[in-house]
Order: structure tokens, then sequence, then C-alpha cells
């Protein structure tokens, strides 16, 4: 390697060490225009795939592993094959090439001796494994990295450990091991941020497995000084859905969907299951925002698939089809076990019920849903239940459900779900309407203002037409102030003013046609306009401000 290439190196593997990914594609770009070296292919490729570049950053990592071979580095050679082995299982869906990868990892230890990575080849063996002995490869994972004083291991394996508890459905003793691996890595006891990302992707997958939601929220929000510092930590794609839906959830819906975005485009290539549950899921997001063909263009050809279900059942009852929606729900309610996925068919299910006109059935069926989230400790679940029992005692018990509306309410709040929260007091308006109609004014004024501010349009509008219905004037939101755009969407604005298409206005910023893109799509939405051409009026409307500058990188 000459002397440039070395010191480029070097100056990419100071940047991976300081979460700089861009800086490191830099330094490492210019060491591989001098020389391809295994530490530059394979330092390349880790800072592509922190900035979210899944498939290059997987091919740069593969001809690092070649070379590492080729120059007879069989310890470095193994560190790729797992990080590869665990990529192709959890980004691309594939546990033949997964086992294909752990499996060169494991014959390199055995040929060389290289025992300080027989505990690394355990933990991934564990990731194969049913879940009993799942936890067995991982604590001897556990065990092997106590004894070689290796943090970074340890808390890779506890992690481990709480994930195939959690799977046998031991889910109090899993969760413990989960939140012990979480807190040590947040804190940085491990050497390798890997550790942040490894332990991250196995709690949100088990905690949304076993419907501990509220555990999955306050991890996401525990793991944001990590975010801001370094970006996502949950970069596999099979844990990046699930993090953009606890987004979704908790009512950020901006980012939500940036990350859903990322999903797609890192996705590209991965078996049908997996790309199924991102489409899915930005699909459930578009129906949420009222944008119904959208939401069903998504999920065409998914109708085999379970992660579309539930978006599919909800359009179906959109439009009016309640008893389409049950054949389907009834189909997949008994293929998913006790999951949150589970729980949620078994809330679309009584809601197919309630507007089928079978209320005592909706009953029933909120009440089941309320008791099966409280046996496993949901407050999710039991929300849910609580709304359905609500709604379809509307009629017959007004007061009765008036107690569950409000219940499920003030659990919607203390989880910090604005969005279920504001549907709920939109039901809780229409109950009170007719014998409390000023506290049905507030109700629904309260959950307008929230509806709007996310952009879920269906939702809003019913919201307005209870608040007219109740003689309260509501004219539709006019342009926001430009104030709530973050300075590039301000830049994006003006663009749109001028006439720009997304193209042009991605060579104007220096950005890329797909993030030009999503900018024009939150403007539209953060501003309450409905097209372009509106966008291009209210910009022209607002040209006596002074212009952004343009050209900073």
């Amino acid at each position: 390697m000459s002397g440039e290439a070395d010191t480029a190196v070097a100056r990419g593997e100071r940047a991976l060490a300081a979460g700089d990914w861009t800086a490191a594609v830099d330094a490492f770009g210019a060491a591989l225009e001098r020389a391809e070296t295994p530490e530059a292919l394979a330092g390349y490729g880790e800072a592509l795939w922190w900035l979210g570049e899944n498939h290059e950053g997987m091919a740069y990592r593969e001809r690092g592993y070649v070379a590492f071979r080729h120059e007879g580095n069989p310890e470095r050679a193994v560190d790729v094959a797992l990080w590869l082995c665990k990529n192709h299982l959890a980004t691309l869906g594939n546990p033949a090439a997964a086992r294909g990868w752990l499996a060169r990892a494991r014959r390199l230890v055995d040929e060389h001796g290289l025992e300080e990575w027989h505990g690394w080849v355990r933990l991934m063996e564990a990731y194969d494994a049913d879940a009993a002995e799942g936890e067995a490869l991982a604590r001897e994972a556990h065990e092997l990295a106590r004894a070689r004083a290796d943090a970074d291991m340890e808390l890779c394996a506890l992690a481990g450990v709480g994930g195939a508890l959690v799977g046998q459905g031991r889910v109090t003793e899993g969760v413990g091991y989960l939140d012990e691996a979480m807190a040590g890595a947040l804190a940085g006891e491990g050497r390798h941020r890997d550790t942040v990302v490894f332990t991250s992707c196995t709690t949100i997958i088990a905690c949304t497995t076993c419907a501990e939601f509220e555990r999955a929220v306050q991890w996401v929000r525990a793991t944001d000084r990590f975010t801001r510092r370094y970006g996502c930590p949950f970069l596999y794609v099979q844990c990046r859905v699930l993090y953009a839906a606890v987004l979704f959830a908790t009512g950020d819906w901006d980012r939500a969907e940036e990350e859903l975005h990322t999903v797609l485009r890192a996705s590209e290539g991965a078996l049908p299951a997996l790309r199924a549950e991102g489409l899915a899921t930005l699909a459930e997001l578009r129906l949420a925002q009222g944008r119904l063909e959208e939401a069903g263009r998504l999920v065409e050809g998914l109708e085999d698939q379970s992660a579309a279900v539930p978006v599919l059942a909800g359009l179906h009852l959109a439009h009016g089809r309640a008893s389409t929606a049950e054949a389907l729900l009834r189909r997949c309610v008994g293929e998913v076990g006790d999951s949150l996925e589970a729980l949620g068919f078994l809330e679309l299910l009584g809601e197919a019920a309630r507007v089928g006109g079978r209320v005592d059935e909706a009953q029933d069926r909120g009440r089941a849903l309320a008791e099966r989230g409280a046996s496993l400790g949901c407050d999710l679940a039991v929300a849910r239940g609580a709304r359905l029992q609500g709604q379809a005692l509307a009629e017959v018990s007004p007061e009765e459900a008036r107690r569950h509306l409000e219940e499920a309410l003030a659990t919607f709040g203390r989880l910090g779900m604005p969005v279920e929260a504001a549907r709920t007091r939109l039901r809780l308006a229409s109950l009170l309407r007719s014998h409390l109609p000023e506290l049905a004014a507030d109700e629904a004024r309260t959950a307008l203002d929230v509806l709007e501010g996310v952009g879920a349009s269906r939702d809003a509008a019913a919201a307005s037409d209870l608040l007219r219905e109740l003689g309260v004037a509501v004219a539709r939101r006019g342009p926001r102030s430009l104030e709530i755009l973050t300075h590039r969407e301000q830049e994006v604005f003006t663009l749109l003013g001028e006439g720009l298409s997304n193209p042009d206005i991605a060579e104007r910023l220096y950005i890329s046609r797909r993030t030009a893109e999503q900018h024009v799509a939150r403007v539209l939405r953060k501003l309450g306009l409905r097209s372009r051409a509106e966008a291009a009026a209210e910009a022209t409307r607002q040209s006596h401000r002074a212009p952004p500058r343009f050209g900073a990188r």
C-alpha cells in the first residue's frame, strides 16, 4: 500500500471512530483511488452502511472479505463474514445467504484457532436457531465474553438471551435482559457502535413481538442522543421498519416517512416478505393521511403478505366493505400469535363487526382485546379494547361508553400517541354532542388541532364536520406560516414558486431527486396545500419575503 493510501485509510478509520461517516467515505474513497486494499474496501463499505447505502455497502464489504482472505488475514475476514451474515438475515431477509456467511466464519475460526471469535459465531448461530436453542447459544456466548472481558460481545449476548427468552414466552425475564443490554450499550460500555445497532434492533424486534409497545417507545426515545450524533441505530431493514412504525404511532410522521423511504431503498432485492413490511407500513401512513389511492397502490400484489392485511382491511372499511374486511382478517388472525400485529387484527375485526351493525360482537371483541392486553401487560391493547367497547356501547349505554372512551384517551395520552388520542377524543365528542354540546365542541377542537397538525385529512374532516354540526364555524385551514418549515423546506418552497420540477430542485440544491421529492411532499403537507400549483401560487404571494441563498452544500 502506498504512503498516500496508508494516510487516507488512517484518516478514514479515524472518521469511523468519530462517527463522521461522510468524512470516512471521502477518505476511504481517496484510498481506493490509489489502491484497492482490504482495509479501504471494508471501511468504505462500513461507512456507506451507516449512511443507509446498504446494497453498495454490503458489496464493498464482500470485496473486503475476499481481499482479507487473499492477504492472509483470517481474523479480519471473520469479522466481515459475521457482519455479512447478520445483514443478509436482517436487511435482505435471506437466511440461506446468512447461513453461508456464518459457515465461512465458523470454518475460518476453527481452521486458524481464533478462540476470541467463538462467542460471536455462537451468537450468530443463536439468531438462526429456535428460541430454546437460541437461548443456550446466547448464554454460551455470554460466558465466553465474560471470560475474555469482551464488553461488546457481552452486551450483544445479553440482548440475544433476552430476545430468545421473549421468543419462548418468558417475557418478564426476557425484557430484563434487553433493558440491561440497552443500558450498557447506550452508556458506551462497548468499544464499537455496532453494539448499539445490534442491541437496539434485537430489543425493538423482541418488544414488538411480545406486545411490549411502551417499552419499545421508551428505548426508541432513549436512543435520541445517539441518533443525533451518529445517525439512526436501527440500521437493519427488519428493525428499521419497526422503528418507523414507532415514530408513526407517536405522531412523528415526517421522520417515519423518511425512515420508510430509506427502508424501501435498502430493501430492493430483499425477499418479498421483508420488503412487504416496509411497503405496508408506508401504506398505513398514507391511509392515516387519507390518501387512500396511494395506500392501495402501495399494497397492490401484497394480498398474501400478512403485513399488508391491516391496510387492505382498513381500505375495505373506508369504502364501506365491512364484510370483505372481516373475511380477510379472519383468514389471517390465527397466523400471527400474540404479537402487536395480532392485537391490531382483533381491533379491526371488532370495528368491522360494529360497522356491520353487530354491536354485541364488537363489544365482546373489545372486551376480549382489553383482557388479552391486560394479561400480556400491553397497555396499547387495553386502550384499543376500551375504545372499541366505547364505540360499541355508544347507542345502548352512553355513560358506560364514555367511561371506556375516557379510559382509552388517558392511556393513549400516557403512551405518547397523540393521533390515537385525538381519534379517541373525536369519538368521545361524537358521543357527547347531544347532551353536552359545549364539552363536545372543546373535545372536537382539540382533536382537530392534532389531526390537522400531522396531516390526518380524513379524521380532520370528520372533526370539522362535527364542529359544524355543533354550530361552531370551522374554516378550512389556509396555508400556514412559513416558520413551520425547516430552512431546507423553505428553499424548496421558493423553488416551487419558480415552477421548478423535482429534478431541477435536486440539481439546484445539490440533493438527490428522491430527497427533493420527499421535501416537496412535506412542504405541501405542512402548509396544507393540495398541489404544486397551489404551492407556486402561495410562493408568489409570499414573494415579498427575502429569498433564501442557494448553493451551499
